[in-house]
């Protein structure tokens, strides 16, 4: 009985994880990752971890990654909790000396099911806690505009998530001395929800020019 109940535990392990994997995309990095050489003691390397916006700034925006100690870790579609569960593999293992999380956009989107600030949130903190016990520096970022998504017509009230998540993230930021990067403000439309259109080809993901007013926050946010 002990034998047979041993053998359902491992399967089902063996069938959590094999969920897990199919769950994150372990993979998309893992040759990147394997072929990036450890870093010379002492010197920075910031990641980027990020959903489809992080994912699209090494090829919109390629000159803001010829310095080599910035690495893109981006997966298009991915949610917070898909970005929890790969921080160690695509942040920690990197030897990073940053991270960069600009993540929720996915969780309001509601590409993984029902949208919950406290969970969206909780998987923002969790990252910042794991970076922290690595003696990574965290950043966090602030969610980009977006009035609505093509992809999901059905969510007709993202601007107010959007703000919600925002100063809530800018809060913690506050209170826990992080770094916060407010992409938000420079690139909102008049209408004070919309992404400027001169910054993106689809309200959502920034073009170009986008990503070169997210450079310019983002350098400016850490001479600060």
């Amino acid at each position: 009985m002990r034998r047979f109940l041993s053998i359902l535990l491992c399967a089902a392990v063996f069938q959590g994880s094999m969920a897990a994997q199919s769950f994150v995309q372990l993979g998309r990095y893992r040759n990147d990752n394997e072929q990036l050489a450890k870093p010379a003691k002492k010197s920075a390397r910031t990641v980027f971890m990020g959903d489809s916006i992080t994912d699209f700034w090494p090829k919109r925006y390629p000159e803001f990654f010829t310095d080599e100690s910035r690495i893109g870790r981006g997966i298009s579609g991915e949610v917070t909790a898909q970005m929890l569960l790969r921080f160690r593999s695509d942040v920690i293992d990197l030897g990073a000396t940053r991270v960069v999380i600009l993540a929720g956009t996915n969780d309001i989107a509601l590409n993984q099911g029902d949208y919950n600030e406290d969970f969206t949130f909780g998987n923002i903190v969790s990252m910042v806690e794991l970076a922290k016990a690595h003696k990574i520096k965290p950043v966090i970022c602030s969610v980009l505009p977006a009035k609505k998504f093509g992809w999901r017509p059905e969510v007709t009230d993202a601007p107010a998530k959007i703000a919600s998540l925002n100063k809530r993230l800018k809060e913690y930021a506050a209170k826990k001395h992080i770094t916060y990067i407010d992409y938000f403000t420079p690139m909102v439309a008049e209408d004070g929800e919309s992404l400027r259109n001169e910054y993106s080809p689809d309200g959502v993901h920034p073009n170009h020019d986008g990503y070169a007013v997210m450079e310019s926050v983002y350098l400016k946010a850490l001479k600060k």
